[in-house]
């Protein structure tokens, strides 16, 4: 009877109205367009170190699937159309379309989009209501991040994954190892966070 009445209720809580979830969905845009700008370029990578991941996890978190992914392709939208919303602030439409030796991180900004609803569907089945688990999605976020990153990565340098006398390795070199250090201590902080950005979202899950 308690599981009857809690679905119960559940149902019949007042959900957010169109306004609010628009205006989440622009925050969490700003909140990843904002962590963007906390980059670092290392001279033998043509991928910056930013905060966007980081931006990311939170978001897909706090905001449920729908929302989350929703912010995401918000903000791809405002660097397409020219905001410098990306890391460094760059923006242009030509780092989304196709890769190239100029646009080679175009994977990993598509990769946000995916990351950020996955997030929110584990989230919103309670993955966030543990350490662990909740760090297990965001590990899940990043991996999903990095996989296309890495495809695109690998095409815009012309690195393909086995082509003769090239291995994967040259991908990984330029798109993920120099990263692994600051990606963990990302999701670390993101997971650490959950609890303050539920609270300032009213201390209940994504509906």
């Amino acid at each position: 009877m308690s599981a009857i009445a809690e679905a119960v209720v559940r149902r019949n809580v007042a959900r957010p109205s169109l306004v609010t979830n628009a205006a989440l969905v622009v925050l969490g845009s700003l909140v990843v367009a904002g962590l963007a700008q906390l980059s670092i370029r290392l001279p033998f990578t043509p991928v910056p170190i930013s905060g966007q991941t980081l931006g990311v996890l939170l978001v897909g978190a706090s905001l449920g699937s729908v929302r989350g992914g929703a912010s995401l392709l918000l903000y791809l939208a405002e660097g397409a159309a020219g905001l410098p919303v990306f890391a460094e602030g760059k923006a242009g439409a030509s780092y989304l379309l196709s890769p190239d030796p100029l646009h080679t991180t175009g994977g990993y900004l598509w990769g946000f989009v995916l990351a950020a609803f996955v997030v929110g569907f584990l989230a919103e089945r309670n993955w966030d209501k543990r350490i662990g688990s909740a760090i297990g999605a965001m590990l899940i976020g990043e991996l999903i991040i990095f996989v296309l990153g890495l495809m695109w990565l690998s095409t815009a340098l012309g690195v393909p994954f086995q082509a003769p006398g090239q291995t994967f390795n040259d991908a990984l070199e330029f798109g993920l190892y120099p990263f692994v250090i600051g990606e963990i201590l990302k999701l670390l902080i993101a997971a650490g966070l959950l609890p303050a950005s539920w609270r300032l979202l009213g201390g209940s899950p994504p509906p």
